[in-house]
């Protein structure tokens, strides 16, 4: 439109101009005034000529402009969008955030209680993730209302159980943790069966032998041929994580006895108040006091086992300050960096990885300080932990043979006191 107007005005002059020439100059006009008309006339030449061109080029400028400003508003636009997503992302975040923490806070608050907030949310998902079978069941093409009433009930009863073992696991863990000698009892009770017993007499049963043998073998057998059978079978058997603790206890004894030490099983005998003393081993005025784990390759010792030895080999010596005490340490895995630190800083001599060698010598054959009679005690025998083999013709042996041909006979069971 611009030039349009333009060249209107400049075509109006031009004539006005020839008009003028003509009517002010009627004879040969100057040559200042030709080389005017001529411009003009070369100027109105190339605007006619281009005019078309420049009105394009005007109309794709205001077209690019045009598409430069739209796509401008709709960056612009999905800017805002994605930015306003990004705050409304990010509070939600930090809500569920807090929630979140909240919940921990509240659950680590009822860590003694069995952390019963965050079961009941395990439980309510599991009950989400239940539904929909029932739901199905309820309202397919042909319902079956009752099946989806056992479902219902069914799956209610597993939540339930389930999160009664969750509960009662974390209570366990939780008391384990804070008194870890209740780790080693976890397998204690011995896992016999009632028809193991079936067919024996009463006397019989008082023979522990029989926890090892049928009925058939038990009678069939002579007795040192039915105690070596259940001798064999006692070490091949599958053994608690108690029993073989309490055997690897025996192993150490018996390497110390080896080397002339009285030991007192002082851990098997006492329990839960061994004060963290499996073994006190003595030789004149030298004490050992030792301590025994049996633990898998794949844990560690921490630096608060070794503390507590030290702390009962402390007090033992606080009460025989005329003896010569040591804290020893027996494990078949291996102690933490800061627990071997503080082994050697508080002179606690360790031996780490050293492993039960079974079989080993295991019947122990002792002579009666009463009457000098010769008895010899199975591993399952009721006095085997209390019999001491420190004296002259006492001795370990490996099969009940050996025992035999050197004139001991197995031990009978005790009974107590008469009343």
């Amino acid at each position: 439109m611009f030039w349009q107007y333009v060249g209107g005005i400049l075509q109006r002059v031009f004539y006005i101009s020839l008009f003028g020439i003509w009517f002010v100059f009627p004879f040969e006009p100057p040559p200042e005034v030709w080389v005017l008309v001529i411009s003009i006339v070369v100027f109105l030449a190339a605007y006619w000529t281009y005019k078309d061109r420049f009105e394009t080029i005007d109309s794709e400028h205001k077209r690019e402009v045009n598409n430069i400003k739209q796509e401008s508003e709709r960056v612009i636009s999905h800017a805002e969008s994605v930015a306003k997503s990004k705050v409304e992302e990010a509070e939600k975040t930090v809500k569920q955030a807090l929630k979140d923490e909240e919940l921990w806070k509240k659950t680590l608050l009822e860590r003694n209680f069995g952390f019963k907030t965050l079961l009941t949310y395990i439980a309510l998902y599991e009950k989400l993730r239940d539904e929909p079978v029932s739901n199905f069941l309820f309202k397919k093409k042909h319902p079956a209302v009752k099946a989806g009433e056992i479902v219902k009930e069914q799956t209610r009863l597993r939540r339930k159980a389930e999160f009664e073992n969750r509960r009662t696991t974390a209570l366990i863990e939780l008391y384990e943790n804070y008194a870890p000698f209740l780790i080693d009892l976890k397998d204690e009770i011995p896992d016999i069966q009632e028809e193991v017993f079936e067919g024996y007499t009463e006397e019989e049963r008082g023979d522990e032998v029989t926890g090892f043998l049928r009925v058939d073998e038990y009678r069939k057998l002579s007795p040192p041929e039915r105690h070596q059978l259940a001798l064999d079978r006692f070490w091949s058997r599958p053994k608690s994580k108690w029993m073989i603790g309490k055997i690897y206890e025996r192993y150490i004894g018996y390497l110390y006895e080896q080397k002339g030490f009285q030991v007192e099983y002082f851990g098997i005998t006492e329990r839960f108040e061994d004060l963290g003393r499996d073994l006190i081993c003595r030789k004149g005025r030298e004490v050992h006091i030792v301590q025994c784990k049996n633990w898998s390759q794949f844990k560690t010792i921490y630096e608060k086992h070794v503390f507590q030895l030290f702390g009962t080999a402390f007090e033992y010596k606080y009460r025989h300050p005329e003896l010569d005490v040591r804290a020893v340490f027996y494990c078949t895995n291996g102690l933490s960096e800061i627990a071997k630190l503080m082994a050697s800083a508080l002179d606690i001599e360790v031996n780490e990885h050293f492993a039960l060698v079974t079989p080993y010598p295991v019947i122990k054959c002792n002579i009666s300080t009463k009457d000098n009679e010769k008895i010899y005690h199975l591993p399952f025998d009721q006095k085997y932990d209390a019999t001491k083999i420190d004296r002259p013709g006492e001795f370990y042996c490996t099969t009940v043979a050996e025992a035999e041909e050197a004139g001991f006979r197995r031990a009978w069971r005790w009974h107590g006191p008469a009343n």
